[in-house]
């Protein structure tokens, strides 16, 4: 916030000297001023990107990453209706080759 009103107020004298010191000044100091101003303006902004970049990645570094839930294997009680114990094995069972056959 702080930049922005710096390079408001440098606007506002640019803004200033030009009026004041229109009948003067010629078109080549007035492109110098201008690309003068425009360097300013973008290294301003680049600055303020290169902190605010510098920021999020400490806040990262800062923060870290949460832990992955840990997965318990509990047997379920789950039992549904007309399927027998057999059954349930077997798929169980099948699920699992098949999950570490994917490893």
């Amino acid at each position: 916030m702080r930049l922005l009103v710096v390079n408001f107020y440098l606007v506002l004298l640019v803004i200033y000297l030009l009026i004041r010191g229109g009948e003067e000044m010629d078109i080549a100091s007035s492109l110098v001023q201008a690309a003068n101003l425009m360097l300013t303006g973008m290294a301003v902004v680049f600055i303020f990107l290169a902190i605010l970049i510098g920021a999020i990645k400490l806040m990262s570094f800062l923060v870290g990453q949460e832990p992955e839930p840990v997965v318990t294997k509990s047997q379920s009680s789950f039992k549904a209706p007309g399927v027998s114990n057999a059954h349930i094995a077997a798929i169980s069972a099948a699920v699992h080759q098949y999950r570490n056959k994917q490893k």
